[in-house]
């Protein structure tokens, strides 16, 4: 019985090991201006935001959107999600399965929400010529975070 018990510790402490060595290697922080906070399939994708305008129209409130995309192979719940700007302004998502591969689109204005577009019917802009979406779980984690509008006006991915 010992004999069969020491391959099985040799393989335990293999495993912690690289266990060890793969959560040394992770990287602390992105150094550029995406950033994933922890290994998540969800993501933001795609960001339209709108110049401030005169025009505080429902169709000019919801041109402006963030993108959110499931790149894993699994769906996920998004219920209790949020989508957070610089100023504090929080969208949290309702009961929305994201399958594999989909997006949703959050738009700012008014509407009827379906899977690939959803609503949080405000009255006024939100994102900014420069600003920064935060992605939440559930549990209030950042998953992902996108900045746009810095000295460059570029956008990049992690």
């Amino acid at each position: 019985m010992s004999a069969s018990l020491t391959p099985r510790r040799a393989v335990a402490a293999f495993l912690a090991a690289g266990a060890l060595v793969g959560a040394a290697a992770l990287p602390a922080s992105a150094s550029g201006d995406h950033h994933r906070a922890t290994h998540s399939s969800v993501v933001i994708g795609s960001v339209q935001h709108e110049t401030h305008s005169r025009s505080v129209s429902n169709h000019a409130l919801n041109r402006e959107w963030v993108e959110v995309k499931n790149t894993g192979r699994h769906g996920v719940d998004l219920r209790g999600y949020t989508l957070t700007d610089r100023q504090g302004n929080r969208y949290r998502f309702g009961g929305l399965r994201l399958a594999s591969g989909h997006s949703v689109k959050v738009h700012t204005g008014q509407g009827h929400n379906t899977r690939s577009d959803v609503y949080q019917n405000r009255r006024q802009q939100i994102w900014d010529a420069r600003d920064t979406a935060t992605l939440r779980d559930d549990r209030g984690r950042v998953i992902d975070t996108e900045s746009w509008g810095g000295r460059q006006g570029s956008r990049h991915h992690g």
